[in-house]
């Protein structure tokens, strides 16, 4: 009979999801068993009011045996094996305790990253239907709010509605903080809102999530980082708008030793961009971005830096434009102001390209062999870059007694003037240079020789400054600022472009934070 009774409680536990498996040495009596029974009794109504409570606090009882264990080891027993649970309440568990580990977990991080003394992260919120993620934040008892003027701590006067503040995206759900801002009844002041540490103003968004976007926007185009991050461009432009405006608020100029200012078009009808780039040996960046290339325009950077900061500039590269040529010359006086090396080779080139075309066309016009049909480029590269059919091209060329070939020899002639190392040499074979040239009865170089004999002096000035300072850096950084402008396709207005320039190579600094997100 006893034996019975056994086998029927030992069943009993076994339907109920109990092992029996515990320390008992001696088989079990009716005696214990019944103490058993009333021990799973006790914990099958505390796991339900548990469940019911949102699972705040769990413990997992084995008959004989007292063990103790987080919510998370009962969320995932719960959800998976279904003890002490039913088969339609653990069919639910899975998504609501994913919903609290969640919210646990999210608070946790932003306590770890992203916590200001004097708020608390109180709660979270997830909504699944809409992706989105709410976190309620308040103020710690006994703080003080800030006053957003004179940034002085005063009494609270009142509390104005609640704010949503946008946050870091977070596994694809956006996050809002959601906080009532209070108003500091402030005795300098008066009565003003609060100011807060994770955003600026009445701006929307978190300054986390201002670097965040401006970070991404400097690698990406601003709409593909709308749609990467499910945002807006408008939100984008704003986020890059507040990051530019810190960084030219706090950045400092310092000591500069060279310049280099060129010329940039940017959209349609002859409207340009006046650049001017900061070319030291240890810092290479855009200092100034003007509209318009005219003298009052370059005037405006000179006015920005002030004159303690244009007397200590020693060097100046510039190209032959004459507004560019006659500021510097006033403003700027004790420079040296190094013609664009880049220019000068460039406008050899078009005098040999125009010499070729007009032979070229006179031939066709006389009926005489083509000879010179498809050699553009075996006349204006330089010998090391040619391949191979160009130089058998060139070769046969070279055998007619043609203006293009003479000034095909002048342009060979004149790459060695950039191989001297001194002032006054390298001024002696650009005399003599320029003398042949205007001996040759070829009336584009002639031109050219006469450009470089008004401009000698500027030009001899890349051999004064040791040859450290060049065009090719003030080159490179055009083909950044044509990049940046045509990774988003153009941009319609001046100021736009103008952010979108001192962002990508203005290397600015950026508002410190206590953890980055990138």
């Amino acid at each position: 009979m006893m034996d019975l009774r056994i086998k029927a409680s030992a069943g009993r536990f076994l339907s109920l999801g109990v092992s029996l498996m515990s320390r008992m040495i001696s088989p079990p009596s009716n005696h214990r068993l019944s103490r058993c029974r009333l021990r799973v009794a006790r914990v099958r109504s505390k796991v339900n009011m548990w469940r019911r409570n949102g699972l705040n606090t769990s413990t997992i009882c084995v008959p004989g045996i007292r063990s103790g264990s987080s919510k998370h080891q009962l969320l995932g027993q719960l959800g998976k094996s279904g003890q002490y649970a039913d088969k339609s309440a653990s069919d639910k568990m899975p998504l609501n305790s994913f919903v609290c580990f969640f919210a646990m977990r999210l608070i946790s991080i932003l306590n770890n990253c992203h916590h200001f003394p004097g708020f608390v992260n109180e709660s979270a919120k997830m909504y699944v239907e809409s992706k989105s993620i709410e976190i309620d934040m308040r103020a710690r008892v006994g703080s003080k709010p800030v006053c957003s003027c004179c940034h002085r701590p005063g009494p609270t006067y009142d509390h104005l509605g609640v704010r949503r503040f946008e946050f870091i995206p977070f596994w694809g759900f956006v996050v809002f903080l959601i906080y009532r801002m209070r108003r500091v009844d402030c005795r300098s002041c008066g009565v003003k809102v609060e100011e807060v540490p994770w955003g600026c103003g009445k701006h929307q968004m978190t300054t986390a999530y201002v670097l965040f976007l401006a970070h991404w926007a400097r690698k990406l185009s601003w709409k593909e980082t709308a749609l990467s991050f499910r945002t807006s461009w408008d939100k984008v432009c704003q986020a890059v708008e507040v990051v530019v405006q810190w960084g030219l608020a706090h950045r400092t100029l310092g000591p500069i030793q060279a310049i280099g200012v060129d010329e940039i078009q940017y959209s349609k009808g002859h409207k340009y961009l006046t650049l001017v780039y900061q070319i030291d040996a240890g810092c290479t960046r855009l200092l100034w971005i003007g509209k318009e290339r005219t003298v009052e325009t370059f005037e405006q950077f000179f006015d920005m830096i002030g004159t303690d900061l244009t007397g200590k500039i020693e060097f100046v590269c510039s190209d032959m434009w004459k507004p560019y040529l006659r500021v510097i010359r006033e403003r700027c006086g004790n420079a040296l102001n190094i013609l664009d090396r880049f220019h000068i080779v460039a406008k050899m080139n078009d005098a040999v390209d125009n010499v070729r075309a007009a032979e070229s066309r006179k031939l066709a016009q006389g009926g005489f062999e083509p000879v010179l049909t498809k050699t553009r480029w075996c006349v204006l590269k330089r010998n090391q870059n040619l391949t191979g059919k160009q130089r058998i091209r060139l070769r046969d060329l070279l055998q007619y007694n043609l203006q293009t070939v003479r000034a095909y020899l002048l342009k060979e002639q004149f790459q060695h003037f950039w191989n001297y190392d001194s002032p006054t040499w390298a001024g002696k074979f650009l005399d003599e240079w320029t003398s042949v040239v205007m001996r040759s009865r070829i009336e584009p170089m002639k031109k050219f020789a006469r450009t470089l004999r008004n401009h000698r002096e500027l030009i001899l000035n890349y051999f004064r400054a040791k040859k450290q300072f060049s065009s090719g850096v003030i080159e490179g950084l055009n083909n950044k600022v044509k990049v940046t402008m045509r990774k988003s396709y153009g941009f319609r207005t001046f100021r736009i472009t103008e952010i979108a320039l001192y962002h990508g190579l203005g290397k600015l600094p950026e508002p410190e934070m206590a953890h980055r997100f990138y």
